[in-house]
Parts: C-alpha cells; sequence; structure tokens
C-alpha cells in the first residue's frame, strides 16, 4: 500500500554510498522497530504488557545513525527509546517482545529488567539503569577500555534533550573529550521531556552548540533526513576510529506517542500539532525516497512489510508462550550465591 505523500524534499540516497541491499535493510529495520512497537503498545492496553516508552517518529535517526557505525565490532549504549538502534545492531522481534513480557529467554535480564531497557552482550548492546543519562560516562568507560587495549572500536551513546541537562551528560562527554576517546554522543531532540516542552527545557537555539565548551565538534541534523544523519554520523565514526576523538551530534525528531503507556499528552500539547509532526514521518518519507529514486519498488517493499508482518506474529506468539523466571531463581544475579546457602 502506498504511504502518504511527506511532503519534504531530501537529498540524494546516492550521496550515502550505500547498494542497494543496505538501504532495504535499513528500511526494514525502520518498520520493524514501527511495527514491534505498535505491537507492544497493543498487548500493554491488553494488560499483557505492564509499560511501553515509544520511539515512534525517531526510527529514522535512530537507524541512520547505527548503520553508520560497524554493527560487527562497536558497542552501543542505547537510550530507553532506541528500539530502532537495538534492532540495527542484531537484536530481534522475538527477543524484544520476550522482554517486554518479562520471560525468562529475554536476552536484556532474564525478565529482570523493565521493558525497553536494552542489553545484549552478543551484539555489544551495553544495558541501562533508569536513571537518566548514566549510560554516557559507561560510554567513555568503554571507549577508554578500548583505546588502551588498541582495539579499533567506536561506542555509539545516546539520550534524549530533556536528560542532556543531567551531570552525567556533562561528565562522559568532558572525560572523553580529555582523553580524545572514540565515542559518538547522541541528543535525540523528540522536543519534549516528558510533558516539558524544549523552550522551558534549554534556552540554546542547538544542543550541539554545547560540544564547544568541550573542544569537540557540534552537529545539529533534521532527524527525519536519512541522508543529513547517517553523513554526519559517517563523519563522527571516522574521526573517532581515526583517534580524533568524540563528536556530539543532535538529531531533531519528534515524539509522536506519548511519553509513556502511563502519560496522557492531551494535557501538554495539542492533537493538531501531533498532526502536523506526523506529516513528516521519517517512515513514509524514506518509503517515498525508496521509489522515487528507484532504489525499490512497491512491490519490493510491500514484501518487506508482509515479512515484517508474519515475523512480528510469530514472535508475539512465541513471547506469549514463553515460560516466565522460574521462583527460585528470583535472587539470582542479586545477592552473591554463597551467601543464599548455594542457591
Amino acid at each position: 500500500m502506498m504511504l502518504k505523500d511527506s511532503r519534504v524534499k531530501k537529498a540524494s540516497l546516492k550521496d550515502m554510498e550505500l547498494d542497494k541491499e543496505t538501504l532495504l535493510e535499513m528500511y526494514e529495520v525502520m518498520l520493524m522497530a514501527r511495527r514491534v512497537d505498535e505491537r507492544i503498545w497493543l498487548l500493554n492496553r491488553s494488560g499483557k504488557i505492564p509499560f511501553n516508552i515509544s520511539g515512534q517518529g525517531q526510527e529514522g535517526a535512530q537507524v541512520a545513525s547505527a548503520f553508520a557505525f560497524n554493527r560487527e565490532i562497536d558497542y552501543t549504549l542505547p537510550y530507553y527509546r532506541d528500539l530502532a538502534v537495538v534492532l540495527a545492531f542484531g537484536m530481534t522481534a522475538k527477543e524484544v517482545l520476550l522482554s517486554a513480557l518479562g520471560k525468562a529467554e529475554d536476552p536484556n535480564s532474564g525478565g529482570r529488567q523493565m521493558p525497553a531497557h536494552y542489553g545484549h552482550k552478543a551484539h555489544r548492546i551495553v544495558t541501562q539503569s533508569s536513571p537518566v543519562t548514566t549510560q554516557f560516562p559507561h560510554a567513555a568507560g568503554i571507549a577508554l577500555a578500548a583505546k588502551m587495549r588498541k582495539d579499533p572500536i567506536v561506542a555509539y551513546t545516546s539520550c534524549g534533550e530533556g536528560s542532556s541537562n543531567q551531570g552525567d551528560f556533562h561528565e562522559g562527554i568532558n572525560f572523553a573529550r580529555v582523553h580524545r576517546l572514540p565515542v559518538v554522543f547522541v541528543i535525540e531532540n523528540n522536543q519534549y521531556a516528558i510533558s516539558v516542552p524544549k523552550e522551558l527545557q534549554f534556552a540554546a537555539d542547538k544542543l550541539s552548540d554545547r560540544a564547544i565548551g568541550y573542544g569537540i565538534p557540534g552537529e545539529t541534523v533534521d532527524g527525519n533526513d536519512m541522508v543529513a544523519v547517517y553523513l554526519a554520523f559517517k563523519r563522527a565514526v571516522t574521526r573517532a576510529r581515526d583517534g580524533e576523538g568524540p563528536t556530539l551530534i543532535e538529531t531533531v525528531t519528534y515524539r509522536f506517542t506519548p511519553h509513556s503507556s502511563d502519560d496522557d499528552d492531551r494535557s501538554y500539547r495539542t492533537r493538531e500539532e501531533v498532526e502536523a509532526a506526523r506529516g513528516k514521518d521519517p517512515l513514509d518519507i524514506y518509503f517515498n525516497q525508496l521509489l522515487d529514486e528507484k532504489v525499490a519498488t512497491q512491490e519490493e517493499l510491500d514484501a518487506i512489510e508482509a515479512r515484517v508482518k508474519a515475523e512480528i506474529q510469530e514472535a508475539t506468539e512465541y513471547a506469549e508462550n514463553a515460560a516466565a523466571p522460574a521462583v527460585e531463581t528470583l535472587g539470582h544475579h542479586v545477592y552473591d550465591e554463597d551467601t543464599q546457602g548455594g542457591n
């Protein structure tokens, strides 16, 4: 089915110098992130999942940034909306749903973390904690270890614009700059810190200007422009891998959903504002670009949609029927097992 006209003119996909297979993979990851998120909302509203916190509207920035990294060796320290990032780095719909449903097979934490707290050792996705932006110093630490070991890896870490006011944000960037560490710091500016609009959060025109205080490059890009985001991150990743230190990138996006499944966003923004933002949906924009530039046909994109739908349905059925964590494992990874009589 043809998506609505995105009404936004973007740079050519040729500027990314990626092959057709990769460009279509980017679309599939974006679509998977949107459809998985929509499925989690349905499961939440039916009482099967206790909580959801969405990245709907931010998938373009997330996918374009993730694909600029070497996803075979680089590390990612995501924030809770980064569903498309963790899917790009190797997580599956099944694993995300196992986590959201708190099942024993959940690779993030064995059902112990709340939903959207991603972590996957095999894919170098480092788990986060609920206090926001604590991942910034952790990313600097991973980058420091890589530099000391002479490993050619780069760390990705992100936060929302609201949590960019936290002390961890500044401490992580400052440490990374002092030691010229291979890390890319990201602010996904979705306009609202829960219910607080951006104009009540900060007075700067661009949050990337904060980079000046640390002596590193900063760049603000349209998060709905896949080409601009990819090229900005490619420059940052190249700098980091070449030993030139960190970069701060702000991707300007919009959160289509409430802050979380516990939030009613009608109390602080109008439906007209949200619908206007949906007129610049990055998924629609990229879909139309693929068609307009003859990278893909309608049939090829429909096939991707069908494949994604089938995978999510299979993943949902599997995750809903998967076993919950055994009661006797409740204390595992919490207390030293020796103090529990070996339990």
